[in-house]
Protein backbone atom coordinates (compact mmCIF):
# COMPACT_ATOMS: atom_id res chain seq x y z
CA UNK A 1 0.00 0.00 0.00
CA UNK A 2 1.13 3.52 -0.78
CA UNK A 3 1.25 5.90 2.20
CA UNK A 4 1.56 9.68 2.41
CA UNK A 5 3.93 11.24 4.95
CA UNK A 6 3.31 14.84 5.98
CA UNK A 7 5.97 16.44 8.15
CA UNK A 8 4.68 19.01 10.61
CA UNK A 9 1.24 17.53 10.08
CA UNK A 10 -0.35 18.26 13.43
CA UNK A 11 -1.62 21.81 12.90
CA UNK A 12 -2.36 24.55 10.38
CA UNK A 13 -1.47 23.87 6.76
CA UNK A 14 -0.02 20.48 7.69
CA UNK A 15 -3.27 19.37 9.28
CA UNK A 16 -5.30 20.51 6.28
CA UNK A 17 -2.95 18.60 3.96
CA UNK A 18 -3.27 15.43 6.03
CA UNK A 19 -7.07 15.65 5.88
CA UNK A 20 -7.04 16.35 2.13
CA UNK A 21 -4.76 13.43 1.28
CA UNK A 22 -6.77 11.08 3.49
CA UNK A 23 -9.94 12.18 1.69
CA UNK A 24 -8.34 10.95 -1.54
CA UNK A 25 -7.93 7.49 -0.06
CA UNK A 26 -4.30 7.66 1.02
CA UNK A 27 -3.37 6.37 4.47
CA UNK A 28 -1.56 9.27 6.08
CA UNK A 29 1.46 9.34 8.39
CA UNK A 30 1.21 12.42 10.61
CA UNK A 31 4.65 13.58 11.66
CA UNK A 32 5.11 16.01 14.54
CA UNK A 33 7.94 17.03 16.85
CA UNK A 34 6.30 17.54 20.25
CA UNK A 35 2.61 18.48 20.11
CA UNK A 36 1.05 15.04 20.45
CA UNK A 37 -2.39 16.36 21.40
CA UNK A 38 -2.64 18.36 18.17
CA UNK A 39 -1.45 15.37 16.14
CA UNK A 40 -4.05 13.16 17.81
CA UNK A 41 -6.72 15.71 16.93
CA UNK A 42 -5.63 15.60 13.29
CA UNK A 43 -5.84 11.81 13.40
CA UNK A 44 -9.30 12.00 14.92
CA UNK A 45 -10.53 14.38 12.23
CA UNK A 46 -9.29 12.01 9.53
CA UNK A 47 -10.76 8.90 11.09
CA UNK A 48 -14.17 10.42 11.74
CA UNK A 49 -14.43 10.94 7.98
CA UNK A 50 -13.49 7.31 7.31
CA UNK A 51 -9.82 7.90 6.54
CA UNK A 52 -6.75 6.09 7.85
CA UNK A 53 -3.95 7.80 9.78
CA UNK A 54 -1.11 7.05 12.16
CA UNK A 55 1.33 9.17 14.14
CA UNK A 56 5.10 9.18 13.66
CA UNK A 57 6.89 11.63 15.97
CA UNK A 58 10.41 12.80 15.16
CA UNK A 59 12.34 16.03 14.76
CA UNK A 60 13.05 16.47 11.05
CA UNK A 61 16.25 18.38 11.89
CA UNK A 62 17.71 15.39 13.74
CA UNK A 63 19.22 13.00 11.19
CA UNK A 64 19.45 10.08 13.60
CA UNK A 65 15.86 10.55 14.76
CA UNK A 66 14.66 10.67 11.16
CA UNK A 67 16.52 7.51 10.24
CA UNK A 68 15.39 5.63 13.33
CA UNK A 69 11.72 6.56 12.95
CA UNK A 70 11.53 5.76 9.25
CA UNK A 71 13.47 2.52 9.64
CA UNK A 72 11.06 1.43 12.35
CA UNK A 73 8.08 2.38 10.23
CA UNK A 74 9.43 0.34 7.30
CA UNK A 75 9.95 -2.69 9.55
CA UNK A 76 6.36 -2.43 10.76
CA UNK A 77 5.05 -2.03 7.19
CA UNK A 78 7.02 -4.55 5.10
CA UNK A 79 4.49 -4.51 2.25
CA UNK A 80 4.02 -0.75 2.16
CA UNK A 81 6.03 2.29 1.16
CA UNK A 82 5.82 6.07 1.34
CA UNK A 83 4.86 7.18 -2.15
CA UNK A 84 3.79 10.73 -1.30
CA UNK A 85 5.99 12.99 0.80
CA UNK A 86 4.96 16.48 1.83
CA UNK A 87 7.83 18.39 3.43
CA UNK A 88 5.80 20.88 5.42
CA UNK A 89 7.67 21.20 8.73
CA UNK A 90 9.06 24.67 9.30
CA UNK A 91 9.36 27.44 11.85
CA UNK A 92 9.73 31.21 11.81
CA UNK A 93 12.04 33.16 14.10
CA UNK A 94 11.85 36.64 12.64
CA UNK A 95 14.34 39.40 13.36
CA UNK A 96 16.22 42.04 11.41
CA UNK A 97 19.59 40.69 10.27
CA UNK A 98 21.53 42.99 12.59
CA UNK A 99 19.69 41.48 15.59
CA UNK A 100 19.54 37.88 14.30
CA UNK A 101 21.10 35.43 16.73
CA UNK A 102 23.08 32.39 15.62
CA UNK A 103 20.47 29.99 16.96
CA UNK A 104 17.67 31.80 15.11
CA UNK A 105 19.55 31.32 11.86
CA UNK A 106 20.45 27.68 12.46
CA UNK A 107 17.10 26.58 13.91
CA UNK A 108 15.14 27.88 10.94
CA UNK A 109 17.51 26.41 8.34
CA UNK A 110 17.86 23.14 10.23
CA UNK A 111 14.13 22.43 10.13
CA UNK A 112 13.17 23.72 6.67
CA UNK A 113 16.32 22.87 4.69
CA UNK A 114 18.12 20.08 6.54
CA UNK A 115 14.77 18.52 7.40
CA UNK A 116 13.88 18.41 3.71
CA UNK A 117 17.20 16.69 3.00
CA UNK A 118 17.11 14.11 5.80
CA UNK A 119 13.53 13.01 5.19
CA UNK A 120 13.53 13.12 1.40
CA UNK A 121 16.78 11.18 1.08
CA UNK A 122 15.36 8.49 3.32
CA UNK A 123 12.11 7.87 1.43
CA UNK A 124 13.36 8.50 -2.10
CA UNK A 125 14.89 5.05 -2.64
CA UNK A 126 11.57 3.22 -2.54
CA UNK A 127 9.94 5.79 -4.80
CA UNK A 128 12.66 5.23 -7.38
CA UNK A 129 12.49 1.46 -7.02
CA UNK A 130 8.70 1.44 -7.39
CA UNK A 131 8.92 4.01 -10.21
CA UNK A 132 6.24 6.08 -8.58
CA UNK A 133 6.41 9.02 -6.22
CA UNK A 134 5.29 12.52 -5.39
CA UNK A 135 7.42 14.95 -3.39
CA UNK A 136 5.78 18.25 -2.52
CA UNK A 137 7.75 20.88 -0.64
CA UNK A 138 5.89 23.63 1.18
CA UNK A 139 7.97 26.75 0.71
CA UNK A 140 6.83 30.38 0.96
CA UNK A 141 6.29 33.69 -0.76
CA UNK A 142 9.21 34.77 1.42
CA UNK A 143 11.49 32.36 -0.45
CA UNK A 144 10.51 33.89 -3.79
CA UNK A 145 10.60 37.63 -3.11
CA UNK A 146 12.18 37.96 0.33
CA UNK A 147 10.58 39.65 3.31
CA UNK A 148 12.17 42.14 5.73
CA UNK A 149 12.87 40.51 9.07
CA UNK A 150 12.94 37.05 7.49
CA UNK A 151 16.45 36.71 6.13
CA UNK A 152 16.76 33.28 7.76
CA UNK A 153 13.31 32.07 6.67
CA UNK A 154 13.72 33.46 3.15
CA UNK A 155 17.14 31.80 2.83
CA UNK A 156 15.77 28.44 3.97
CA UNK A 157 12.76 28.47 1.66
CA UNK A 158 14.73 29.77 -1.33
CA UNK A 159 17.21 26.94 -0.86
CA UNK A 160 14.41 24.36 -0.87
CA UNK A 161 13.04 25.94 -4.05
CA UNK A 162 16.41 25.49 -5.77
CA UNK A 163 16.70 21.94 -4.43
CA UNK A 164 13.20 21.18 -5.75
CA UNK A 165 14.21 22.14 -9.26
CA UNK A 166 17.43 20.13 -9.13
CA UNK A 167 15.92 16.99 -7.61
CA UNK A 168 13.04 17.04 -10.09
CA UNK A 169 15.53 16.65 -12.93
CA UNK A 170 17.34 13.82 -11.17
CA UNK A 171 14.28 11.63 -10.65
CA UNK A 172 11.84 12.45 -13.45
CA UNK A 173 12.84 9.43 -15.55
CA UNK A 174 11.73 7.19 -12.67
CA UNK A 175 8.26 8.76 -12.64
CA UNK A 176 8.87 10.68 -9.43
CA UNK A 177 7.73 14.29 -9.47
CA UNK A 178 9.09 17.04 -7.23
CA UNK A 179 7.23 20.32 -6.87
CA UNK A 180 7.02 23.21 -4.44
CA UNK A 181 3.98 25.10 -3.21
CA UNK A 182 4.62 28.67 -2.08
CA UNK A 183 1.83 30.03 0.14
CA UNK A 184 1.52 33.71 0.89
CA UNK A 185 -0.37 34.88 3.94
CA UNK A 186 -2.44 31.96 5.20
CA UNK A 187 -4.60 32.14 8.32
CA UNK A 188 -2.80 29.76 10.72
CA UNK A 189 -1.12 29.81 14.12
CA UNK A 190 2.10 30.88 12.40
CA UNK A 191 0.54 34.11 11.12
CA UNK A 192 -1.68 34.86 14.10
CA UNK A 193 0.57 37.61 15.45
CA UNK A 194 0.70 39.46 12.13
CA UNK A 195 -1.39 42.59 11.53
CA UNK A 196 -3.95 41.01 9.23
CA UNK A 197 -5.91 44.21 8.60
CA UNK A 198 -2.81 46.01 7.35
CA UNK A 199 -1.44 43.10 5.36
CA UNK A 200 -4.75 42.48 3.60
CA UNK A 201 -4.25 45.85 1.90
CA UNK A 202 -1.17 44.42 0.14
CA UNK A 203 -3.04 41.36 -1.18
CA UNK A 204 -4.98 41.86 -4.43
CA UNK A 205 -7.57 39.27 -3.31
CA UNK A 206 -8.09 41.32 -0.14
CA UNK A 207 -7.86 38.47 2.36
CA UNK A 208 -5.63 35.84 3.91
CA UNK A 209 -5.81 32.38 2.38
CA UNK A 210 -7.21 29.28 4.06
CA UNK A 211 -5.15 26.19 4.89
CA UNK A 212 -7.69 24.12 2.96
CA UNK A 213 -6.92 26.09 -0.21
CA UNK A 214 -3.25 25.18 0.06
CA UNK A 215 -4.19 21.58 0.82
CA UNK A 216 -6.33 21.33 -2.32
CA UNK A 217 -3.34 22.29 -4.47
CA UNK A 218 -1.15 19.75 -2.68
CA UNK A 219 -3.82 17.09 -3.20
CA UNK A 220 -3.78 17.75 -6.92
CA UNK A 221 0.02 17.59 -7.14
CA UNK A 222 -0.08 14.26 -5.27
CA UNK A 223 -2.54 12.79 -7.75
CA UNK A 224 -2.07 10.93 -10.99
CA UNK A 225 -3.46 13.92 -12.88
CA UNK A 226 -0.28 15.85 -12.04
CA UNK A 227 2.14 13.23 -13.40
CA UNK A 228 3.56 15.62 -16.03
CA UNK A 229 4.11 18.52 -13.64
CA UNK A 230 7.55 18.55 -12.03
CA UNK A 231 10.19 21.05 -11.02
CA UNK A 232 7.55 23.74 -10.57
CA UNK A 233 7.00 26.32 -7.84
CA UNK A 234 3.32 27.19 -7.63
CA UNK A 235 2.34 30.30 -5.71
CA UNK A 236 -0.91 30.49 -3.79
CA UNK A 237 -1.04 33.99 -2.39
CA UNK A 238 -4.08 35.91 -3.58
CA UNK A 239 -2.26 37.70 -6.38
CA UNK A 240 0.88 39.08 -4.76
CA UNK A 241 3.58 39.45 -7.43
Amino acid sequence: MVYALVTGGSRGIGRAICIELASKGLPVIINYASNESAALETKRLIEEKGGQAELLPFNVADKDAVDKALEQWAENHPDDYIGVLVNNAGIRQDALMIFLRDEQWHDVLDISLNGFFYVTRRVLKNMLTKRNGRIINIVSLSGLKGMPGQTNYSAAKAAVIAATKSLAQEVAARKVTVNAVAPGFIATDMTRELNEDELKKTIPAGRFGKPEEVASLVGFLASGEAAYITGEVISINGGIL
